[in-house]
């Protein structure tokens, strides 16, 4: 088996699979949402204090299983620097102590692998990957093989969800309560610009649009006269934001779409959870015969258990790193 950690940002994950069978024997996440919601983000030096209580907690329920393991796994990059050094320092005083070797794994391949935990990969796939530190299409032809083919130049789509919110005093982190509150909006009451509309380039692009958001709740505050928004004020701009900026994902898609046919889509990343975008991208796989792969809710976020998925790849590839060669980093270029 292997154990792998994630502490990248604010979720504190251990897992164990099975090396063979790709079974997840044991998976456990401590959320810090609530910690971090009072400050409408993450607070890198608060997460990593949690990080400091939690994943030793997580950890003393893994005893049972340190005699079966082949090797720990750690996400190393991208991420935050003092939060992944949590991971990393537990990572190699269990190295040292089990005397088995350390797997390097990067978290973005994390998420693509996120959509084969207990399954065999179907690779090579395209990737769309949304969250909120990404928003990036990926070639992705084989483990050690794939190419970022566009790219946001600035805010992600995951992040902008999360300004938004704030903005609106709705919390963090802010999809999950945008989505809440689209539901019950009109997509068109307000008339928002779809980024890079004109451009021919495959990227992305969150800033204008996050602006002009901000210029339409100044509007709208204004308008109140200083009384608190009404429901049908923040839901209508939630619903009008929500859908230009999946708009915004989905038109760079089909320019993709028509310059390289696809047969087969995965959508990952925390921001994947969104029920909009999964309908829009289940559309246009549909008019073009492809397939659309999901990974289950409860792992678009970050977790453990997709770290271990990909480290069981690496396991069989050899691809171990060294207690002085493992090292974190908070962005990467490529893959």
């Amino acid at each position: 088996m292997i154990l792998s950690i994630e502490s990248s940002c604010d979720d504190s994950s251990i897992a164990i699979t099975k090396i063979d069978t790709l079974e997840l024997v044991y998976h456990k996440k401590i959320s810090q949402e609530l910690d971090h919601s009072v400050y409408g983000g993450v607070v890198p030096e608060l997460a990593a204090r949690l990080h400091i209580e939690a994943l030793p907690k997580i950890l003393e329920e893994c005893q049972k299983y340190f005699k079966e393991l082949k090797a720990i796994a750690v996400t190393t990059a991208p991420g935050l620097s003092v939060t992944l050094m949590e991971g990393v320092t537990m990572a190699k005083a269990l190295s040292i102590s089990l005397n088995i070797p350390l797997i390097s794994v990067n978290h973005l391949k994390g998420h693509i692998y996120s959509t084969w935990i207990e399954k065999k990969d179907e690779l090579p796939c395209t990737i769309l990957l949304v969250s909120g530190g990404h928003t990036q299409i990926i070639e992705a032809k084989s483990l050690n093989d794939m190419t970022i083919v566009g790219q946001t130049s600035d805010d992600s789509f995951g992040e902008s969800f999360d300004k938004v919110a704030k903005m609106l005093n709705l919390g963090y982190p802010g999809g999950p309560t945008i989505q809440k509150y689209a539901l019950n909006g009109d997509v068109n009451a307000y008339d928002l610009p779809i980024p890079l509309r004109q451009s021919p380039k495959i990227e992305y692009s969150y800033s204008g649009l996050k602006n002009a958001v901000r210029l339409v709740i100044l509007d709208e505050e204004k308008k109140a006269d200083g009384e608190k928004l009404d429901d049908e004020v923040i839901s209508n701009i939630c619903a009008s934001f929500q859908k230009t900026a999946v708009d915004h994902i989905m038109m760079k898609l089909k320019k993709y779409f028509k310059s390289a046919p696809l047969s087969k889509l995965a959508i990952v990343g925390g921001a994947s959870a969104n029920i909009y975008l999964r309908e829009n991208c289940q559309e246009l796989c549909d008019k073009h015969n492809a397939k659309l792969i999901l990974a289950p809710l409860e792992f678009c976020s970050d977790n453990a258990a997709m770290i271990g998925r990909v480290a069981i790849e690496q396991y069989k590839n050899n691809e171990f790193t060294s207690l002085e060669d493992i090292d974190v980093k908070a962005r990467l270029k490529s893959f």
